[in-house]
């Protein structure tokens, strides 16, 4: 895969890389070792990104990851972890500095690092965005050689339009796919003024937008796509991008006649995201080493059409946006 800046770091990246929360938990059970050979898949394929959390399997996806980056040495790809749902309650109050570098120096002892290449306070209540003192704090942090970046991962487009007016945040991870346009809308524009580096995350909405799903689908008990579906344990944006299940069935059968014969739904749904120029890394997750190579796969596809994005968008303004453009 070719490389392109991540945003005003002075690092690189292609542009698809690996999201690590299905290799850490709720998302059903997946070996240790299993996990090891879908990321070493992965990296195998050309990805130079790794999206991680502190809270992903309570830092299991972390200590993967330091596990396969120190049996395979060479050159280490970039790794972003996340910070801050590990507060109890988790309040905007609890957001401060001695809370997040607690945090970070946990992170760094999982991924084995003396310095993260990237934080991301990790979707905080919205008026942390708006906290100068927090992002003071991140500033001091990164002083110390903790950490050489930081970032976020927001819900709403809000959220992200805050962030951005800190001199500091150079990234933004955000939900954007084939079931959630809003950013172009509303937040790109901006992001590529400032040289912001964006991170596309749910890029197939819970595994909607691969087109193997039916009515029957079943999911185990630990898989957020059975206990969130509602929102039940965080937003539930982040399961099936928050459109109802049955919505989104009707149009992935309304997608489907766009995707090119011989090429996955999943292929294609990423492709589409990587049409969008703000758009630094997308991060699908992956379970299996086949999956992995498959995502890694899409970014040699060719360029969609016009009529394929216009068709893509009529399906999304009659079926999705009702559901979630007011949301997020």
């Amino acid at each position: 895969m070719q490389t392109h800046p991540f945003g005003r770091t002075g690092r690189n990246t292609t542009p698809i890389g690996f999201g690590a929360w299905a290799i850490g938990g709720t998302w059903g059970e997946v070996t240790w070792e299993d996990a090891k050979a879908t990321l070493n898949a992965a990296l195998d394929a050309g990805m130079t990104f790794i999206d991680t959390a502190d809270v992903y399997g309570d830092g299991r996806s972390e200590q993967i990851i330091a596990e396969v980056l120190a049996e395979r040495g060479g050159d280490r790809p970039f790794v972003a972890t996340k910070a801050g749902r590990r507060l109890n309650p988790h309040t905007a109050q609890g957001y401060t500095g001695p809370a997040i570098e607690a945090f970070i120096d946990r992170s760094l002892k999982n991924l084995k690092l003396d310095c993260l290449d990237l934080v991301q306070l990790h979707c905080p209540p919205t008026p942390v965005y708006s906290n100068p003192d927090m992002f003071a704090a991140l500033d001091g942090i990164k002083a110390k050689g903790k950490i050489a970046n930081y970032g976020v991962s927001v819900e709403t487009v809000e959220e992200a339009r805050t962030a951005i007016q800190h001199p500091g945040v150079v990234s933004v991870q955000i939900i954007y796919n084939l079931f959630r346009m809003k950013p172009a809308e509303a937040f790109f524009a901006e992001a590529r003024a400032k040289n912001v580096a964006v991170i596309a995350r749910v890029p197939l909405a819970s595994g909607l937008l691969t087109g193997k799903m039916t009515a029957d689908s079943q999911f185990a008990a630990d898989d957020h796509r059975a206990f969130n579906r509602n929102g039940e344990a965080f937003d539930k944006g982040e399961t099936f991008s928050g459109v109802p299940f049955d919505v989104a069935l009707e149009a992935v059968e309304a997608l489907r006649p766009l995707v090119p014969q011989g090429t996955p739904m999943a292929a294609f749904a990423l492709r589409w995201i990587m049409m969008e120029r703000a758009v630094t890394v997308v991060i699908p997750g992956a379970r299996t080493p086949a999956q992995a190579q498959a995502n890694a796969a899409a970014a040699n596809l060719p360029a969609l059409t016009d009529n394929q994005m216009q068709a893509a968008r009529a399906v999304y303004d009659r079926l999705i946006a009702p559901h979630v453009a007011h949301l997020w």
